[in-house]
């Protein structure tokens, strides 16, 4: 008798302690817009590890010069810049003066914004631009402050300063050829910021690509697996929006696609994975309606290209397509 009530006090006590976390973890994270913040740009994920960012040429980039750039006091960025392949030769063994008058040769540039976690030596971002840079193009890429060996605090508009920062960097020096900016994931929220303001600003970027987009960071979030394993967890538990979706907001992020749409004037790729586990096919088809809708883009071309389920390129694998060279001609 004693065994069997020394077994019920101790699951008891679980039960309790169990109920205490389930109750308090929604607290905690409305207590600690922080925490949310954190899970959005998830910057302190880096992988692969064990990288030297230094020394892209340790990925397979050999003809890519790494610099320093300073958006803002007391804000270093790491940026990558990728020549085309027809200029392999004649980089090797060049310096930083060399691969910057090199962007006023006679190609276009892609200005690339990558998604959160990792950095810019992340294995899918490095094979982007190695078929990018195949294609002809310039790769210019970065990590904002807070990831990789940026330095800085991460925020939207922190991220997007540096963003504008890289683009007029670009600029200065690439004279007439085309400037394309492209955005992967929630880089796209920093894409269509920065576009959004080189439109008002009446200086638009060539064309923009959303590679993977949502609507805005509430919806994804809502959308998100880890969101939806919250969901379930706490299905029956009141509020859930304010717990953990209001104070995303309450950090100051938005990354509001849907809205900065209505006011960019440039041509429009949005590339999306059906089978893509992280932001649903369907809010990069919504993003899609909304833009085609929008009268800033009457006099420029929006396009929308599907990849089937069958392909297998998920959610960062779109470099793959044979078709990409096409799509982007």
């Amino acid at each position: 008798l004693c065994r069997r009530y020394g077994l019920w006090f101790r699951l008891r006590k679980l039960i309790i302690w169990l109920l205490g976390v389930y109750i308090a973890i929604p607290f905690l994270v409305k207590l600690c817009p922080a925490i949310q913040a954190k899970l959005v740009f998830l910057n302190f994920v880096r992988v692969p590890y064990f990288i030297d960012l230094k020394r892209p040429q340790d990925q397979g980039l050999n003809h890519t010069c790494n610099y320093y750039l300073q958006p803002e006091e007391d804000v270093t960025i790491g940026v990558w810049h990728t020549v085309p392949t027809a200029l392999w030769k004649n980089a090797q063994g060049k310096d930083q003066v060399w691969f910057e008058d090199a962007l006023g040769s006679s190609h276009p540039v892609i200005l690339y914004l990558h998604g959160n976690a990792g950095t810019r030596g992340g294995d899918h971002r490095v094979e982007l631009y190695k078929v990018l840079s195949s294609l002809g193009y310039h790769v210019v890429t970065f990590d904002y402050r807070g990831w990789g060996d940026s330095v800085g605090s991460p925020s939207e508009r922190g991220m997007t300063y540096d963003a504008l920062h890289v683009f007029d960097w670009i600029k200065a020096r690439s004279g007439d050829n085309p400037v394309y900016i492209w955005g992967h994931s929630l880089g796209t929220g920093v894409a269509t910021n920065l576009v959004r303001r080189l439109c008002e600003r009446e200086t638009p970027p060539d064309a923009l690509i959303l590679e993977s987009p949502f609507t805005n960071i509430r919806e994804e979030a809502r959308s998100h697996p880890f969101s939806v394993a919250s969901t379930l967890i706490y299905r029956y538990f009141p509020g859930f929006d304010w717990f953990f979706l209001d104070p995303i907001t309450t950090s100051g992020i938005k990354f509001a696609n849907d809205e900065n749409v209505k006011y960019i004037s440039c041509s429009l790729l949005i590339l999306h994975a059906e089978d893509d586990p992280v932001v649903p096919f369907h809010l990069g088809k919504k993003l899609y309606n909304i833009a085609a809708a929008s009268r800033s883009f009457r006099d420029y071309k929006v396009q929308f290209v599907p990849f089937h389920t069958d392909l297998g390129y998920r959610h960062k694998y779109i470099y793959r397509s044979p078709e990409l060279p096409r799509i982007l001609r």
